[in-house]
């Protein structure tokens, strides 16, 4: 259970709250925060839709300014909660809270500037701090353990398939020709990508038997190129789920959601006393 820690102010109390979730406040926090990132998506995806923008906008204004201000309240917040304001505002989360905000702002001080509204989406980015509750740090860990083990092998995987792409979209330039729109190498590479990954849009068909005979291996090869990434970040994390014991450090989850006062910085140690990046008292 976390140690009481004495007051220090109201500063570190909006901090606790915005940052951790190891508390009622912060877990409340955090949910109120997800129900408002999902009511700020479903406003642009409204706003989209013709009829509902024509008939309820005014609605949608409102109800799009109330989110906005609210979420400018909480990077303010966030700001004004740790002593070093630049280590938040540049970091990842940082620019995407700020890049989700201001678009609205923005569409009152410069003409035409509406096409920004869209950029609110990225507030759905913002999901992904909601995750740091505890009850879902264990499988995140897992997840994400597996897929920096995966990495090296997914990354030749990948680089192999592109190589075999350039080869068969030279091929099938060289077969097919213009007459069946393989107009350039680029192209053909293009038509290659689509077809072995089973897209298939269709704009691209070879034409002649030989074209035709490659193009049906390419779609037999691409079941297994699907397949491969999948089974490769599967087995990782079947394996790290099997060999972990709660007595190895190397397997051991850590569910501590504390954020650094000073600089804002996360995944502590359950038992951290201190900062791991500069060394404050959490």
């Amino acid at each position: 259970m976390k140690e009481q820690k004495p007051d220090k102010g109201w500063k570190n109390k909006v901090h606790e709250i915005i940052y951790e979730a190891d508390t009622p406040l912060g877990k409340g926090f955090d949910i109120l925060l997800f129900i408002l990132i999902i009511i700020s998506v479903l406003l642009v995806m409204l706003e989209s839709v013709k009829w509902i923008d024509a008939e309820y906008h005014k609605i949608l204004f409102i109800l799009e300014w109330i989110v906005t201000v609210l979420f400018t309240i909480e990077y303010i917040a966030r700001i004004v909660s740790i002593k070093q304001p630049k280590q938040y505002i540049f970091s990842f989360y940082g620019i995407i809270d700020l890049l989700s905000t201001i678009p609205l702002y923005l569409s009152y001080i410069f003409a035409g500037s509406q096409v920004l509204l869209a950029i609110r989406s990225l507030r759905l980015l913002r999901v992904f701090r909601i995750l740091k509750l505890v009850r879902f740090l264990g499988e995140a860990s897992q997840l994400k353990n597996a897929l920096k083990a995966s990495r090296a092998k997914i990354t030749v995987f990948l680089f192999a398939v592109l190589i075999l792409s350039v080869i068969l979209g030279t091929v099938m330039y060289l077969i097919e020709g213009d007459e069946a729109g393989f107009t350039s190498i680029p192209t053909s590479i293009y038509w290659t990508i689509v077809t072995l990954t089973t897209v298939g849009y269709g704009d691209i068909a070879p034409i002649t038997p030989q074209g035709q005979f490659i193009a049906t291996l390419i779609m037999l090869v691409g079941y297994g190129v699907i397949a491969v990434p999948t089974g490769i970040v599967t087995v990782e994390f079947g394996k790290r789920s099997k060999s972990q014991q709660p007595s190895g450090e190397n397997n051991f989850v850590h569910v501590n959601t504390q954020a650094c006062r000073n600089c804002a910085k996360e995944g502590h140690r359950d038992d951290a006393s201190h900062c791991y990046n500069c060394g404050s008292e959490l």
